[in-house]
């Protein structure tokens, strides 16, 4: 895949994930707006999430079926209509309902992402997988700095309308700029891409990388989905653009990760996530002192998103190489405990911080992340032999077919 490629999916993820995580950083706004109160306001980010789930389960396999470039294109196109109705919304349940929407079709990430491994030859795949999924962390990160400044300016209402026209222009560039897979093999039917999900849960390899990115999201969506609040109180009392520029520290950290697809090619995949969560639960440490220092808040950013990035692309890598018949349905429902995990960090830290204060976020935080340490070290410690993760073959038709 060349660098042009490469690019422009990571620029499909990124999009298409700023369409969740854009109200991070006008939640205040945003929820006074709408008349949505400020201990509720986290569940406007985990509707996105919660709607997110439902399409890693209903249309995520797809990818598997049909086209994957012609599914990018028209899930782009239907993640701008639920923008557009959330840009447009009158009432708080006009918004939820443009939200869960953007969020059904935002599992285009995950399309994209299937995509990129299945075009990709063996000794690549880690590679252009994390320069892909590098635009995912772009878009949650970058979307801060974009968004707080277009609503200071415009209003938060500006921050969809713009996403919108972004994802309609990027679904028409696909079309004209990526060429069809080639598959070897009729794809199995819809139904049974569906219903083989579940087959996934008892493979220890998927179980283990799956619990990890739960707790992983959860800590990264308890830092991102509260730290609006109390940059928007004392001492502090930053505007919405001010507290979008802290994207720029996340994204100094993830971009940092880059390399993390070659260490997962080379096999380090396993040490390297250890490594990375150790540093995850050490970057609270300076997330915490938040209401004392910005400069040690800013560090703590940086390392906590280059640990997530460093895990995900370690994780996503993993599971592609163990299954790459069925690239699509291993992603989502990998995807299924990341958009949980998002999920109830978002709405947990919101709870915490009107409680508890930004110690009991962070300690929340932490505590997420110590989990995801716990399963990966319970998972070195068994025996090697139930490990090592075997590629799934699906049932395919003998005779041979061409691609759809």
């Amino acid at each position: 895949m060349d660098v042009w490629r490469r690019s422009l999916l990571a620029v499909v993820c990124g999009v298409a994930v700023a369409s969740i995580y854009a109200a991070q950083p006008v939640l205040e706004p945003m929820g006074r707006d709408l008349g949505v109160s400020a201990e509720l306001a986290g569940w406007i980010v985990a509707t996105g999430q919660f709607g997110y789930l439902a399409g890693l389960v209903l249309l995520v396999p797809l990818g598997d079926v049909v086209d994957r470039r012609r599914l990018i294109a028209v899930h782009l196109a239907l993640t701008a209509a639920g923008m557009i109705l959330t840009a447009s919304a009158a009432a708080a349940w006009m918004a939820f309902v443009g939200l869960a929407a953007a969020g059904v079709f935002a599992v285009v990430v995950q399309t994209t992402v299937a995509y990129a491994a299945s075009v990709s030859p063996p000794a690549e795949r880690g590679r252009n997988i994390g320069v892909v999924t590098s635009g995912v962390v772009v878009g949650i990160l970058g979307a801060r700095v974009v968004t707080g400044t277009l609503a200071e300016v415009w209003g938060w209402r500006s921050v969809y309308a713009v996403l919108a026209v972004l994802s309609l222009g990027l679904a028409a560039l696909v079309l004209a700029a990526l060429p069809p897979e080639e598959r070897p093999h009729r794809p199995a039917g819809y139904g049974r891409a569906v219903v083989s999900l579940g087959g996934l849960f008892g493979q220890r390899v998927f179980l283990t990388r799956g619990l990890i990115a739960f707790f992983l999201f959860a800590s990264f969506g308890t830092l991102w989905s509260g730290l609006s609040l109390p940059l928007a109180d004392a001492p502090w009392r930053l505007n919405e653009s001010q507290i979008g520029l802290f994207g720029i520290a996340g994204l100094a950290g993830a971009l940092g990760a880059v390399r993390a697809g070659r260490w997962a090619d080379a096999g380090r995949a396993a040490p390297v996530t250890g490594l990375a969560l150790i540093l995850l639960i050490l970057s609270w440490a300076a997330i915490a002192r938040l209401p004392w220092s910005l400069w040690l808040l800013a560090a703590g950013i940086v390392l906590l998103d280059f640990a997530v990035q460093v895990v995900h692309v370690s994780n996503q890598q993993s599971l592609t190489a163990a299954h790459p018949d069925r690239t699509s349905g291993v992603i989502g429902g990998y995807m299924l405990f990341y958009s949980l995990g998002s999920a109830l960090g978002a709405a947990a830290t919101t709870a915490v911080f009107t409680i508890h204060g930004w110690t009991g976020s962070s300690l929340l935080g932490a505590g997420f992340a110590a989990c995801a340490l716990t399963v990966w070290a319970i998972d070195r410690r068994l025996p090697r032999d139930n490990a090592t993760p075997r590629p799934e073959k699906v049932d395919t038709p003998r005779c041979p077919a061409t691609s759809p």
